[in-house]
């Protein structure tokens, strides 16, 4: 197949699709790669390295993503800096691979249906045992959570560790992580392995084990619903279990000097669970780092991108964390994807089997249709048969 990675061109977006070492292994499968000039630039992946590795590399875009049956991608189309739209990039008929967004972005599936694109969604890849190398959610999550820990670290006035010197013993900071989930597991393995105490909180009572593997005291709340969605994801619960969470939660924000909030739900408002009054109680040169910040926020008061300060407490609102570490997050994002084109290829060519539930899973879009119901119901489109 004639593969095509692209050059991000989304603000602070530094990851790429395919490193060096990855285009390699396509080339020995018989895949012709053509990388974008500058495309691992940002990532620390020169154009020599890809020319090293076997690809071509092409200046003009148009040629680019006009001549690949297959265009890989981080994230999801953006309009370039030369007015270009990266969908009427795509020829009719190409396969895109991406984050898409497609539950918050369903407008944009259905213009690739429209144009005959076969798009996959990295964002539906399965949480399964056999999908496990190809989940780039939590791939990423996993780095986002890292580096959570470390800017609640550096923001905080105070040591992560505890300290016995000539001065004194130091306490050892106390952080309380909401959402323990990939990101949230990694956020208490480096917070702990800073030296912090570490209490964590979800509303899935079966991560209670992996929680306390890692050194962390799991805090508990009986909620009378289903709190486990397909896949393994939280479930957006009722407001009823939503005020009985915030309840549940409140003595342990009040009392953190670093909270780092995870808590997502995919295509959903992210959950508020830290509320203004929380805040109010914790002592000033606290620290919240809120991972849900491009989804509206876990914390009252977060600011997308922006660090706000409110009654002394510093409330951080990263967005896209995984591109601050480019040159792992787009190694382990090469690895997820090349790994997604291996299972979806035949003989060097595309063998879409719809009967597999990875491949069934992660298209959103083939032949003109949008294949996925939930995509479909946020676009508030007519079901259609595919």
């Amino acid at each position: 197949m004639k593969i095509a990675v692209a050059k991000e061109v989304e603000v602070g977006e530094r990851r790429v699709a395919l490193v060096p070492e990855t285009v390699a292994r396509l080339v020995k499968q018989g895949h012709q790669i053509q990388v974008e000039a500058g495309a691992g630039d940002r990532a620390y992946f020169t154009d020599d390295q890809y020319i090293a590795a076997g690809a071509t590399v092409v200046t003009d875009a148009a040629t680019l993503w006009g001549e690949a049956e297959v265009v890989l991608k981080v994230s999801p189309l953006q309009e370039r800096e030369d007015g270009q739209s990266e969908l009427n990039l795509l020829k009719p008929g190409a396969v895109l691979i991406s984050f898409l967004n497609p539950l918050a972005e369903p407008e944009q599936i259905q213009q690739l249906a429209d144009r005959q694109i076969t798009a996959f969604s990295m964002e539906m890849i399965p949480r399964t045992s056999r999908a496990q190398s190809m989940d780039a959610l939590s791939s990423q999550a996993a780095l986002a959570g890292y580096k959570a820990t470390l800017l609640a670290a550096a923001a905080l006035p105070k040591f992560f560790p505890m300290l016995t010197t000539a001065a004194g013993t130091i306490r050892p900071a106390k952080v309380f992580v909401i959402g323990a989930g990939v990101a949230g597991l990694q956020a208490i393995a480096t917070a702990r392995r800073l030296g912090a105490m570490v209490e964590a909180f979800d509303i899935r009572p079966a991560v209670k084990e992996e929680v306390q593997s890692l050194g962390a005291k799991f805090v508990e709340v009986a909620l009378a619903e289903e709190t486990v969605a397909a896949g393994g994801y939280a479930k957006e619960v009722s407001e009823a279990s939503k005020l009985q969470t915030q309840m549940a939660i409140a003595e342990h924000v009040k009392t953190a000097d670093a909270v780092i909030t995870t808590a997502q739900v995919p295509g959903k408002v992210a959950p508020l669970l830290v509320t203004a009054e929380m805040i109010t109680q914790m002592q000033p040169g606290s620290v919240i780092v809120d991972l849900a910040a491009d989804q509206g926020g876990n914390c009252a008061g977060t600011a997308a991108g922006k660090d706000v300060v409110f009654q002394g407490v510093t409330i951080m609102g990263p967005i896209n964390l995984p591109a601050s570490l480019p040159i792992h997050a787009s190694q382990m994002y090469a690895k997820n994807i090349s790994t997604l084109l291996q299972h979806l290829s035949l003989d060097g060519n595309l063998n879409l089997d719809f009967a597999d539930d990875i491949t069934d899973s992660a298209c959103v879009t083939h032949a003109g249709v949008i294949r996925n119901e939930r995509i479909k119901s946020a676009l508030g489109a007519v079901p259609a048969v595919s």
